[in-house]
């Protein structure tokens, strides 16, 4: 199985290869089924944890006016926090039980690491934590929200494992 992703916008690829089990088809399998929900990027598991990968990119060249990017504005936050809810079906009908990490790769203009957390700070209060202390008794629907950048990503312990990379020549290489 290939464990190489493109992201949408065919500039850059993350590689699975040190991956469990990854896919990028939740999307694909969401519009076979006829279904009408949102879906995550990437997903991808490692002997703890299952990660949702969430890539937004308003950098690239092309990129429709990226100056009104604002991923802080309620709409972003409703779709980002919807993908991830989405996206638990789908885990659940393949029995990924591990606990979930749920990432945001953002790159975007004038993002930083302040404004990265302040993202990450409010999808944790849209994101079942406080629902899962209330009623869970031990049981967790999410282990961990993230937002980082690219950058931030490739130099990550854990998340580095799977790196993000640009294409060069329609190619992702890691050499």
């Amino acid at each position: 199985m290939e464990k190489i992703f493109v992201e949408e916008n065919g500039r850059y690829c993350i590689d699975c290869t040190n991956a469990l089990w990854a896919t990028d088809q939740m999307n694909m399998e969401y519009h076979k089924a006829g279904i009408h929900i949102s879906d995550i990027d990437f997903v991808m598991e490692n002997v703890t944890h299952i990660f949702l990968v969430e890539y937004k990119n308003a950098m690239i060249s092309g990129a429709s006016n990226p100056a009104a990017f604002n991923p802080m504005a309620d709409k972003r936050i409703l779709t980002a926090t919807r993908k991830f809810y989405d996206s638990l079906h789908f885990l659940h009908l393949l029995g990924k039980d591990k606990p979930i990490q749920y990432i945001y790769v953002l790159e975007y203009p004038n993002g930083d690491t302040t404004t990265r957390k302040r993202l990450r700070n409010r999808l944790r209060t849209e994101l079942p934590f406080v629902l899962q202390e209330n009623i869970g008794n031990g049981k967790k629907l999410i282990d961990k929200v993230d937002v980082v950048s690219i950058k931030e990503w490739n130099e990550n312990e854990v998340y580095g494992q799977y790196p993000i990379i640009m294409l060069e020549n329609n190619s992702c290489s890691t050499s």
